[in-house]
């Protein structure tokens, strides 16, 4: 008898379509999800879906000129997989882009991943517990084998975040101009900007990163600003091929630096959410000095006048450029603080019969952020829609789970974005909490069971009044400018109320009373009544005043790098490591 094994064969019949947990997008998030699976030892049967082409989520959608992280590069990784290969202390998009690919490639995840493929509805289907997810296959030739399917999964995670869909502004005329229109999420590198008239729409963060660049090659620039926003020195710097080998071979001290940096961005929590307090004075002297510096005396008083906010730092995110301010004293650059009026086929007016004639028209307006989910239509009980459940603003319990959709978790949900530290140390809590979640439904899976897991609706109301009531008082609320923290009617939906360690804290046990469990398997989850593990700990010891003293005397975020290299020499001295 020959022991040449046959080749594997498809069976008709076979479940391509079913999976204990169905993951919505292959950004940090949803990686972040499937990884802790694997590493928990909750088996592979997870399927992704990624409307783009590649995993990275934002990092693989957004890929204008000069796009890169304002968080420093060995925060913004994730805490199990370091990087001590960064090249600069702040990351560009192709380098951030590179490392998550090779993240899903080490974990064996692209083979869950289907690409060019996007959730248009999910529905909760309470006879069996578990989620119908239609799936729409948007490349053509995937298409082919049939435009949309149903899913089936006992799970449903969504790791689309809050900067997924591209904000338009909503202008008159907009869609009758005759040049070239790009958003900064949508980038066409195939056009070419030389000698080019442009005008861009926005002066946020983004905008700051693009404008130097752009402003190199185009025969005008002029950008339009709202309101102008609080900018701090970036101070990046390339990492030397030195310090590189210590924090491959030293990782004591690259885990300490990282340590420092968490430090750094904890304190700077105080600035945006105490407005009166010396934090916040303290950032505001120094994007005042930085201002002063970049665009000194008479000459450019006007302009000083014109870039500086009327509200509290932190309102609105702090930028952080090096080059942003020198841009605006170039001879082919202008700054239109004017009301935008309406754009024509050739021209955006603005008040008091004023045109700019361009050739390109850059949009950079940001994300559709309050609108979770948006634009897929999720039904939990009863077939509720989210929509309505969310119409008077987005909310969910710890930002992960909402009592209308049960065996639901989201990442990067409503009053989850930071201010002050990198998201990564959210998601990261985040994808601990939900996977405790699956393992539950798994268990009870199975054992031949099933459960419905869902928060207390009285559990979430607390919840939301406790976080709104301490954001109310927070440099967020500030009815002086709008941000995309806050809905139109100024309820903050997007950033959390604290610290990070406090959420990772809070996120690091379950106590089963406050959600609602039904099916044969809830006895045995509530028999335990709680459940607990341990969170990643990354803080350092060092303390409050230290972090503040490097604040004052270094005047920037390279505050952690002294505090990182003073705290280095007394250790040595005390031969403490």
């Amino acid at each position: 008898m020959s022991n040449t094994k046959l080749p594997r064969k498809l069976e008709y019949g076979r479940k391509m379509n079913e999976a204990d947990v169905l993951i919505v997008g292959a950004g940090i998030s949803g990686m972040c999800v499937a990884i802790d699976m694997v590493r928990k030892g909750l088996g592979r049967n997870f399927i992704i879906v990624e409307k783009g082409n590649q995993v990275g989520g934002t990092w693989n959608d957004q890929r204008y000129p000069g796009c890169c992280c304002d968080v420093m590069s060995h925060l913004y990784s994730l805490s199990f997989e370091p990087n001590p290969n960064w090249s600069h202390e702040f990351s560009g998009q192709e380098e951030i882009l590179e490392y998550l690919v090779r993240v899903a490639h080490k974990y064996e995840l692209y083979r869950h991943i289907r690409f060019n493929t996007e959730v248009s509805a999910a529905r909760w289907d309470a006879p069996s517990n578990t989620w119908l997810t239609t799936i729409k296959r948007t490349g053509s030739k995937d298409a082919e084998f049939g435009e949309e399917y149903t899913m089936t999964s006992d799970f449903l995670v969504s790791g689309v975040g809050q900067l997924n869909i591209p904000r338009y502004p909503d202008i008159e005329g907009l869609s009758s101009f005759k040049g070239k229109t790009m958003h900064t999420a949508r980038w066409d590198w195939d056009y070419d900007l030389t000698d080019k008239k442009i005008g861009i729409i926005g002066n946020g963060a983004t905008a700051a990163q693009v404008i130097p660049e752009i402003a190199k090659v185009c025969k005008s620039l002029t950008i339009f600003q709202r309101t102008p926003n609080w900018m701090v020195p970036r101070n990046d710097a390339e990492i030397s091929t030195t310090r590189k080998a210590v924090f491959k071979y030293l990782p004591y001290i690259r885990s300490k630096y990282r340590a420092l940096l968490m430090d750094f961005g904890e304190e700077f929590f105080n600035t945006v959410f105490y407005p009166d307090s010396e934090y916040a004075k303290t950032v505001k002297e120094l994007a005042l000095q930085n201002l002063a510096d970049a665009l000194p005396g008479k000459k450019y008083a006007a302009l000083r006048e014109t870039l500086t906010p009327n509200y509290a730092p932190g309102c609105k995110r702090i930028i952080s450029s090096d080059d942003f301010y020198p841009t605006l004293t170039k001879d082919n650059v202008q700054m239109e603080t004017t009301g935008i009026q309406c754009i024509t086929e050739n021209d955006v007016e603005v008040a008091g019969d004023k045109e700019h004639e361009l050739d390109v028209l850059i949009l950079a307006t940001g994300f559709q952020t309050t609108q979770f989910m948006h634009p897929i239509k999720i039904y939990g009980i009863d077939g509720v829609s989210i929509e309505d459940v969310w119409k008077g603003g987005a909310s969910a319990y710890l930002g992960m789970t909402v009592p209308q959709l049960p065996n639901f978790g989201m990442l990067y949900g409503p009053n989850t974005n930071l201010g002050h530290n990198s998201i990564i140390l959210m998601i990261e809590a985040q994808a601990l909490y939900i996977t405790t979640l699956i393992n539950k439904v798994q268990t009870a899976r199975e054992a031949g069971m099933s459960v419905s897991i869902r928060p207390k609706a009285k559990v979430l109301q607390e919840y939301s009044a406790d976080i709104q009531a301490r954001l109310a008082t927070s440099a967020f609320a500030d009815p002086n400018c709008h941000s995309w923290y806050k809905t139109e009617s100024g309820l903050v939906t997007n950033n959390w109320a604290d610290a990070v360690i406090p959420y990772q804290k809070r996120t690091s046990s379950i106590n089963w009373e406050d959600f609602d469990i039904g099916g044969l398997g809830a006895s045995d989850i509530m028999k335990e009544g709680k459940t607990s593990w341990n969170r990643v700990v990354e803080e350092s010891w060092i303390s409050n005043t230290t972090l503040l003293a490097g604040i004052i005397t270094a005047g920037s975020v390279t505050a952690a790098g002294v505090v990182y290299r003073n705290t280095l020499r007394r250790l040595w001295k005390q031969r403490a490591f």
